[in-house]
């Protein structure tokens, strides 16, 4: 159709457009029927056999933040010591 009697048709609400979109999926060069689990450290018994050069490994995430340090606790007394004034703000 032109663009103005598109246009037209869409103002009269007569057209619908409607963007359909395709994907060809093909075979990679890593496809496998069989589910192979990736491993994660090298260990010192892989490097004394050699095994290590046969298995897939799996790609370091860099931006990974890891576990939130455990510290800043309160010492047992001044927690003692809080709880008690709690007490107190709350009776008075």
């Amino acid at each position: 159709l032109p663009e103005r009697d598109r246009t037209e048709l869409k103002r009269r609400k007569l057209l619908l457009e409607v963007t359909l979109k395709t994907y060809w999926i093909r075979k990679g060069r890593a496809f496998s029927t069989a589910v192979a689990r990736q491993e994660t450290e090298l260990t010192p018994e892989m490097i004394a056999t050699g095994s290590w050069r046969q298995l897939p490994f799996k790609p370091y995430n860099f931006s990974a933040l890891g576990l939130p340090p455990a510290c800043g606790h309160l010492h047992p007394l001044l927690k003692v010591r809080s709880q008690l004034r709690q007490i107190f703000l709350e009776m008075g």
